[in-house]
């Protein structure tokens, strides 16, 4: 099986610590190693035959120092000449594993998630990994815990078919709070985690019957005789990026396809997507407060607050449901409510020219 890591994410929910040319995979959210480092680690004891991560530009220097040390399975590190959304980067990197190995089985994860139960995740893409064997384009449905409205939905159809796989029925967009609920009691939703499972020509096929533009795109690439040399892509990929629409992969085969089978897994899954999330990731004291890299924490008649420090002592008076993230650079205060409004502070500051923020 080969993995495949998605690891070009910009991250702005994460500001002030992510930043353009090390966003939230490249950095540490609890303090030791990085989200990416993370990815890699859990799934070298799969024993893949080759890691290939996508990433771009800006940010392959850094991903290339952060992977350089792992030993016994061979990296490669891809970097996209432009964004376009994870269809063409998954198009991409099964195009480079079919050159080598059509029917090879491989694992889509991003690269900036936290997964609390790493054995459970790993059983159950071993699972997975039998059905994509026989055809099927397989994706993780996390077994939803609450009525989480900023989580995509998949359907499954749950009739007669023992633990699954199951076949999809439909994927549902982020739903409002009232869907959410009825969601959660139905039993047969689960939350869209964004991982796939499936042979590299299987989805090849895919992509040449819902997105023949990209499919076209693809097919111009040409190999030499070491197909594993990707530095001889560089300008073939850049042609390929130059000519295929920004599209998601869910939008452009998964919510097309009549072939797509969903995984229930239950592992302690986040997406980690904004500052409020830390408390998933790192438990909170007894007065709900997580706080992470700071040299203390003195709290008088303070709680539920979220706290990053850049090394500091972080002191607290009389305040509640506050993120406090503080860096060499920057120090962030904001509501926990607001959190994912963090990403607009991101776009106030590349609107007034202030780069050395971003």
């Amino acid at each position: 099986m080969y993995i495949v890591i998605l690891a070009g994410g910009s991250g702005t929910r994460f500001w002030p610590l992510s930043r353009v040319a090390k966003p939230k995979q490249l950095i540490s959210i609890t303090g030791d190693r990085t989200m990416l480092q993370r990815t890699v680690e859990r799934v070298l004891p799969l024993k893949p035959k080759r890691i290939l991560i996508i990433t771009n530009a800006l940010q392959a220097e850094e991903t290339e120092h952060q992977v350089s040390g792992y030993r016994g399975v061979h990296i490669d590190v891809i970097a996209e000449p432009a964004g376009r959304n994870t269809a063409p980067a998954i198009g991409l990197a099964a195009t480079i594993i079919a050159a080598h190995d059509p029917a090879g089985v491989m694992i889509v994860l991003p690269a900036d998630h936290f997964i609390k139960d790493e054995d459970a995740l790993r059983d159950t893409l071993l699972a997975a990994v039998q059905s994509a064997r026989k055809g099927y384009l397989m994706t993780l449905g996390i077994m939803p815990s609450r009525p989480e409205t900023g989580y995509g939905y998949i359907e499954a159809e749950m009739e007669l078919r023992g633990e699954g796989p199951f076949p999809v029925k439909r994927f549902v967009e982020k739903p409002p709070l009232e869907q959410a609920l009825y969601y959660l009691e139905a039993g047969n939703y689960f939350w869209n985690s964004g991982m796939f499972i499936w042979r590299a020509d299987m989805i090849l096929e895919e992509i040449n019957q819902y997105m023949p533009q990209l499919s076209a795109a693809l097919k111009t690439i040409s190999f030499s005789e070491d197909v594993w040399e990707l530095s001889d892509l560089e300008g073939q990929i850049e042609k390929v990026y130059d000519s295929v629409d920004s599209v998601s992969i869910d939008y452009g085969i998964m919510e097309r396809s009549t072939n797509v089978q969903v995984m229930p897994v239950e592992m302690g899954w986040s997406d980690v997507g904004s500052w409020s999330a830390l408390p998933e990731v790192v438990a909170p004291d007894a007065e709900g407060t997580v706080c992470i890299n700071a040299a203390g924490n003195i709290a008088l008649d303070s709680s539920d607050c979220l706290i990053y420090s850049d090394g500091r002592m972080v002191a607290t008076i009389g305040v509640h449901n506050l993120i406090v993230v503080s860096t060499p650079d920057a120090l962030l205060v904001c509501d926990r409510e607001r959190a994912q409004d963090v990403k607009k502070i991101v776009e106030e500051l590349s609107h007034s020219g202030s780069t050395g923020l971003l």
